[in-house]
């Protein structure tokens, strides 16, 4: 009964460690390739908000009506988001649904780079599951391994921790993202990208048509 116990438990712990291999390997697109891959669209971009004021602190419990009760963007931060948005309309990646925690600087991070964000409940998912659970920000999971509409990408705009919690020993800096890719009921993470390399891949050489 012991053996057999822990024979399963083992088969657990093996299967959980393939998945977050899968999920946390080295990125798989870069340059011309994760560019053309964005144009043709079917993927998630996955931003942690932008620079926040570490003075600040969320009161809790966190009332999402009350910007005065949470940390907020700073003014570089709200500069960052907007180059954000500038870089990627320059690279002409269509973007389709924007969604944002409804945190005060979640919000304003996607409406400063894209001019909308649809607060979703989905992507903070605070839940009521202990830290460690599995059962914790399974719905972020589930948004994250959806596909977008056709042709287009969406933008999901959050926080680092449920990311990290959900695809291990990745930790966005403020105004990086991960580029997603969907895959049912799970997802793959194929590049991150930052201010910085949003920019190089505007200064790379057209392809001849």
């Amino acid at each position: 009964m012991t053996s057999s116990l822990g024979l399963a438990l083992a088969i657990i712990v093996a299967a959980s460690a393939a998945a977050g291999a899968q999920q946390t390997r080295t990125p798989t697109l870069a340059g011309v390739d994760l560019l053309a891959a964005l144009r043709a669209g079917g993927f998630i971009l996955y931003f942690r908000h932008a620079d926040t004021d570490f003075r600040q602190q969320d009161v809790r419990p966190v009332d999402l009506a009350s910007c005065a009760t949470q940390r907020n963007l700073t003014d570089r931060g709200r500069d960052h988001a907007r180059a954000l948005g500038t870089a990627i309309r320059t690279l002409a990646i269509p973007i389709g649904p924007v969604l944002a925690s409804p945190l005060c600087r979640t919000v304003e991070t996607a409406e400063l780079a894209f001019g909308r964000a649809e607060r979703a409940d989905a992507v903070r998912d605070p839940g009521g599951a202990p830290a460690g659970s599995p059962e914790r920000f399974t719905a972020l999971r589930t948004l994250l391994s959806t596909a977008p509409p056709p042709d287009t990408n969406e933008v999901v705009v959050g926080h680092a921790y449920p990311f990290y919690s959900l695809v291990g020993g990745q930790y966005l800096e403020e105004g990086e993202a991960a580029v997603v890719r969907p895959q049912g009921a799970t997802f793959e993470v194929v590049a991150r990208v930052g201010l910085k390399q949003w920019r190089e891949l505007a200064a790379l050489p057209r392809k001849r048509e």
